[in-house]
C-alpha cells in the first residue's frame, strides 16, 4: 500500500460521530502497534470527547486519516493513535498537541495535575518521544511504581467458576440499568470518573453487545459486579475484558472469577478466538486472577507521567 507523503499532512477539528468510527477503523488496521483496539469503543464513548477540544486528527492531502490524539480526562491520559508511515512525524507532533491542550485545560472539568501515556515496551522510538517531551516511566520509582500488562487466552471456554450461593449473573438491563451500573462502577474503583452519559454511549459503540455485558446480582437484588466483554469481528475474532469489577463487601466470594469465565464463555460462543485483558502488574489479585483463568502475558506496558503541577 502506497501512502502520501508525510509532510502534506494536516490537523483538522474533530467532527463527532464519523471521525469516531474512522478513529477505531485506524487502530483496527494496525493493531500490533496499538494498545487499545478491540476495547477502543468503550474509551472513545468517554466525556473527554464531549469536548471537541480534546480530540485533534491528521489527515493526508487526499483527507484520509494518518493520525489522532485524545485528552483522556476520565484515565488522566493521552491517547494516541498513527498510521506506521506517518508515525516518525506525527507521533512528537500529535505528543505536543496533548501536552499544550494539557496546560489549556487548567482551570475547567478536564484540569489534571499530572497526565500519563501508556505505551508498548518494544515501541522505542515513542519511549524516546516521551523522555525527551519530559515523560518520565514510572516502571522503576520505588513505592508508587506502576507497569502494565496485556495478557492473551487462546484455549478453549474455561469452565464456569461457582456463582456464591444466591447470587445471578445476568445481561445488563440497558438503558433502564446505567444508573445502577454507573454506582457500582464507582464504588468498585472508588472513583466518580464514570458517568451515565459515558455509558449510556457503550451501549450502542463498535464492538459492544449485550450478551457479553454482565452484571452480578446480590442475593437482595443489589447490583455487585460487573463485566464487559468486546469484540472484534472477523476471521480471528477476537475479544477483549474491559472492565471488571466487584464492590468491595463481595470481593472474595469468587464473584470476580465467576463473572470473569462467564464472560470468556459468551465472548468465545459469539465467534472469539482469542480474548484479552490488561492490569496493573502491581495489582496481584487481579493479575492472578487472570492467570488462573488461563490468560499469558503477552505485552509489557509502560506507563510514563508527566507532572503539570509545579509549571
Amino acid at each position: 500500500m502506497v501512502y502520501a507523503d508525510p509532510m502534506k499532512l494536516s490537523r483538522r477539528a474533530f467532527a463527532g460521530g464519523e471521525d469516531i468510527a474512522a478513529m477505531v477503523a485506524l487502530a483496527v488496521a494496525f493493531p500490533d502497534g496499538n494498545l487499545h483496539v478491540v476495547d477502543l469503543p468503550y474509551r472513545l464513548a468517554s466525556w473527554a470527547l464531549d469536548d471537541p477540544a480534546n480530540v485533534a486528527l491528521w489527515v493526508d492531502e487526499r483527507g484520509r486519516l494518518a493520525a489522532w490524539a485524545v485528552v483522556q480526562s476520565p484515565f488522566w491520559a493521552f491517547d494516541i493513535v498513527t498510521r506506521p508511515d506517518a508515525e516518525t512525524d506525527l507521533f512528537p507532533c500529535a505528543l505536543e498537541w496533548a501536552d499544550a491542550r494539557g496546560r489549556a485545560a487548567r482551570g475547567t472539568l478536564h484540569e489534571r495535575a499530572s497526565w500519563y501515556v501508556h505505551v508498548l515496551a518494544d515501541q522505542e522510538a515513542r519511549l524516546r518521544s516521551l523522555e525527551e517531551a519530559g515523560f518520565a516511566c514510572q516502571a522503576d520509582v520505588g513505592e508508587d511504581s506502576w507497569s502494565r500488562v496485556l495478557l492473551r487466552r487462546t484455549a478453549a471456554a474455561p469452565a464456569p467458576a461457582p456463582i456464591p450461593p444466591g447470587f445471578v449473573l445476568r445481561p445488563l438491563a440497558g438503558a433502564a440499568e446505567v444508573n445502577a451500573y454507573v454506582d457500582i462502577h464507582r464504588a468498585a474503583f472508588d472513583t466518580k470518573n464514570m458517568t451515565p452519559g459515558w455509558r449510556a454511549r457503550t451501549l450502542t459503540a463498535a464492538h459492544h453487545a449485550a450478551e457479553t455485558d454482565l452484571v452480578a446480582v446480590a442475593p437482595d437484588g443489589r447490583p455487585a459486579g460487573f463485566s464487559i466483554g468486546w469484540l472484534l469481528p472477523g476471521e480471528n475474532a477476537v475479544g477483549q475484558i474491559e472492565p471488571l469489577g466487584v464492590l468491595w463487601d463481595y470481593r472474595e466470594l469468587g464473584l470476580g472469577a465467576a463473572l470473569l469465565t462467564e464472560c470468556i464463555r459468551r465472548l468465545m460462543a459469539r465467534g472469539a478466538a482469542t480474548v484479552l485483558v490488561e492490569t496493573d502488574t502491581y495489582r496481584t489479585p487481579a493479575l492472578g486472577l487472570y492467570e488462573s483463568a488461563g490468560f499469558e502475558p503477552i505485552r509489557e506496558v509502560l506507563v510514563y507521567r508527566k507532572d503539570f503541577s509545579s509549571e
